[in-house]
């Protein structure tokens, strides 16, 4: 496999090692391979918005993981704690890197970009592509313009025609574009016809391997675990999960364990509403999430009812899979199908309390059969449906297709 490598890649990312995303995974497996592959991101700094212990936020800095050479712009400290210093962020990215590859383009044959955020962080690449005609790639975890006015932009004519201009812009100089859901094709072919759109589930991005005990409240653990933001509509699995308790549930437990935007304002909901048995743990690291899954009866994923996230499959369903639990799944869409074509849980109307709260009881009164039946289900689908290593093979692939004598046409044969 080696000797297909031979050209030089550069991964652009705005998240990399330490920070726990996929990407890690295809970085390592590259470099064992033998890839010529640096990579071009930022300082650590999520979830907090703040560099992670032992960097510092300089402009510039040189670092190393799996050998790779690791090239990082500074970032707005603090853009977690509200959206001017968000959109700086963002805005202060697009400029660093696009500095960089404007005097180190020419260094790299392909660029690979993986966008979890705004589709901002591919403009670097593009705007190289057009200098120095590499081949651009991109894999793509979110839906722009969609996930622009899910987070609270007001859609209006003007700002609806600029997002759909750029975005057109973007992709129509990608020369691949992969996607992590299968309901972004669509849409991306749509705005951008006759675009080579390639779907790439993720896979869990946490090591399945338990890192001791961690005990949970004693009973019936309902587990929400991630990002504490807005848009998990935690509000609303707060009150579900309330008019549940109501009903003398008194071993039934809902745990939250994450950071995040939303935290204290949920913590002041629970103490200002008594809603009894509900677990804040704080932030935890990625590492002991699987012993807490283990301790876990259900998991629950959440997120608000808007249309773009009826779409989106988040990397939390993928590391649900690998602690093989009964999933509770309070959203619509994409998740919700998966769930129930698969025999994975429970499913709830995001914006029906009563339903979220339905949902809690049925899982709370399931057999032990049942919920055995749920959890090797969630087992069978992360092995056949989620593989990282046959995932990790098909990108591969797809950004080296003529090195190893595969064409395009056999790569959606393949999948």
């Amino acid at each position: 496999m080696r000797n297909f490598m031979s050209k030089k890649l550069l991964i652009l990312s705005e998240v990399f090692h330490p920070e726990n995303f996929v990407i890690n995974d295809l970085a390592m497996h590259w470099a064992e391979e033998g890839c010529e592959c640096e990579v071009l991101t930022r300082v650590p700094s999520y979830p907090a918005g703040m560099p992670l212990k032992g960097y510092r936020n300089r402009i510039y800095q040189k670092t190393h993981s799996f050998g790779l050479p690791v090239h990082r712009v500074g970032i707005v400290s603090g853009y977690q704690r509200n959206l001017v210093r968000k959109m700086l962020n963002y805005m202060n990215f697009c400029f660093l890197t696009t500095m960089m590859l404007l005097f180190r383009g020419n260094r790299y044959d392909r660029i690979f970009v993986y966008q979890t955020g705004p589709l901002t962080v591919a403009l670097a690449a593009v705007i190289s592509r057009m200098l120095y005609r590499q081949k651009v790639i991109i894999w793509s975890q979110d839906l722009w313009p969609d996930t622009v006015f899910a987070y609270g932009f007001r859609k209006t004519r003007l700002r609806m025609v600029m997002l759909n201009v750029f975005v057109k812009w973007i992709y129509k100089r990608c020369d691949i574009i992969m996607v992590s859901s299968e309901g972004f094709i669509d849409k991306i072919r749509k705005m951008v016809p006759g675009s080579e759109v390639i779907y790439v589930p993720n896979w869990p991005d946490i090591n399945c391997k338990r890192v001791g005990i961690k005990s949970l409240p004693e009973g019936f653990n309902f587990t929400f675990a991630g990002n504490v933001g807005k848009v998990q509509n935690l509000r609303n699995v707060l009150a579900g999960f309330a008019l549940f308790a109501e009903k003398n549930h008194p071993n039934a437990w809902l745990n939250i364990i994450g950071d995040g935007s939303n935290l204290k304002a949920l913590k002041s909901l629970v103490e200002e509403k008594k809603i009894p048995n509900v677990n804040f743990t704080g932030f935890r690291p990625p590492n002991e999430m699987p012993s807490y899954f283990a301790a876990s009866d259900v998991l629950v994923i959440s997120l608000n009812d808007a249309p773009l996230f009826e779409l989106i499959v988040p990397l939390k369903f993928h590391s649900y899979l690998t602690a093989s639990r009964p999933i509770y799944a309070i959203v619509n869409g994409e998740v919700t199908r998966l769930v129930k074509r698969y025999s994975l849980g429970v499913s709830a109307d995001p914006s029906d309390i009563e339903s979220i709260s339905g949902g809690f009881e049925r899982l709370y009164y399931a057999s032990q059969t049942e919920l055995k039946n749920y959890s090797a289900n969630a087992a069978g689908m992360t092995r056949n449906g989620y593989s990282k290593e046959k995932n990790i093979a098909m990108i591969t692939s797809i950004l080296w297709p003529s090195e190893i004598g595969l064409k395009q046409a056999d790569l959606h044969r393949a999948m």
